[in-house]
């Protein structure tokens, strides 16, 4: 529902992949994305509670993935769309029982870790939360890598870990080493220990850092969401900063794209160690997103101007030169394109 993407002329030699994270937003999409592909896909998710659960039953849903079935833990279940083409497991990644058996029963050829404890605000009130995902669950999934013979590990950075820099556009052999939130500090520590394992174990480790994606099925937690809900509900919206914040805004079928490219593409690249961001390249300014919004709704929105909130940043700008370069990848999706359909997801999905 709501997808751009084309199937590919030409698929690529099928795989056995995993996919955590596959209830959240880009998770979602990017199963859907390899089984139509003809890949065999697990995901795992932990389904928590930092968003609305409904939301992510819904995704898993849309994937063939009963509810019922989706919320027992540490149960693999087939799709009843795809069949064993699509399995799903709920698991905690930082269980170093249950992640490690599935390791040795599956035997995958690559894998995506797309699984985290999102959001920057929510990092200054819960910082455990974060430890034990991002950090302890991201050892957990290195470690499995390393002893089950995994040729390929393609994981989420974010482009957080710039900080507050002004040397825009962001690039990354720019230094990284003043995050402002726990949550940079996190993803900022996953590209340090993929490197580590790199290095010790030779895992090709592909680091993405992924600046802001939008586009149907997004999280609540986002801007885009949460503007149009306020707006289609006559509810005025905050503008942090005064409005004074730009993004690189970046359509949820490119970075799509770009990941399936990263995933499946022989590397241009020989270093066992890589780091990309992937985004649009095109900041846009906030009060323009929100005009966007507004066209794509028909409605005009009222405005409480707020101050900088803690943790946050001023401005993300991706230099994607490296990606393209690499891996052929192309964002090409114009905001007003984007933003509509979203809208039009959002309207179909709560019956407006």
């Amino acid at each position: 529902m709501g997808s751009l993407i084309k199937p590919l002329e030409n698929k690529m030699s099928q795989q056995k992949i995993l996919v955590t994270g596959a209830a959240g937003f880009i998770g979602f999409h990017l199963c859907e994305r390899l089984v139509k592909q003809g890949h065999h896909v697990v995901g795992l998710d932990n389904i928590n509670d930092y968003y609305a659960i409904n939301l992510k039953y819904d995704r898993l849903n849309e994937l063939g993935i009963s509810r019922a079935a989706a919320e027992r833990f540490d149960t693999m279940v087939s799709s009843h769309t795809y069949g064993e083409q699509f399995q799903f497991i709920r698991l905690n990644l930082e269980d170093r029982n249950a992640l490690p058996k599935m390791f040795e029963t599956h035997q995958f050829d690559s894998v995506c870790n797309l699984a985290a404890q999102a959001g920057v605000r929510y990092s200054i009130e819960n910082p455990e939360a974060y430890i034990d995902s991002n950090i302890s669950g991201f050892l957990n999934v290195l470690e499995c890598c390393r002893h089950h013979n995994i040729s390929r590990l393609v994981y989420a950075s974010s482009s957080s870990v710039y900080g507050n820099s002004d040397a825009v556009p962001f690039e990354e052999n720019a230094t990284v080493d003043h995050p402002i939130s726990l949550y940079a500090a996190t993803k900022k520590s996953n590209e340090l220990m993929a490197h580590t394992y790199s290095h010790l174990y030779n895992i090709e480790t592909i680091g993405l850092r992924f600046f802001t994606v939008y586009g149907p099925w997004g999280r609540p937690d986002m801007a885009l969401f949460l503007f149009t809900d306020a707006i289609l509900n006559d509810q005025p919206i905050k503008v942090f900063n005064n409005g004074n914040l730009s993004r690189d805004f970046t359509y949820i079928d490119d970075i799509i794209k770009g990941v399936e490219n990263t995933l499946l593409k022989p590397s241009k690249e020989e270093k066992l160690y890589k780091l990309y961001n992937i985004g649009n390249s095109q900041p846009i300014q906030l009060l323009s997103f929100i005009e966007a919004i507004e066209k794509s709704t028909g409605r005009a929105s009222e405005h409480i101007m707020m101050p900088m909130q803690a943790g946050d940043v001023n401005q993300t700008w991706a230099n994607v030169e490296r990606l393209k370069t690499d891996y052929d990848y192309q964002s090409s999706t114009p905001i007003e394109t984007g933003v509509e359909a979203f809208v039009d997801w959002y309207k179909l999905y709560y019956n407006i």
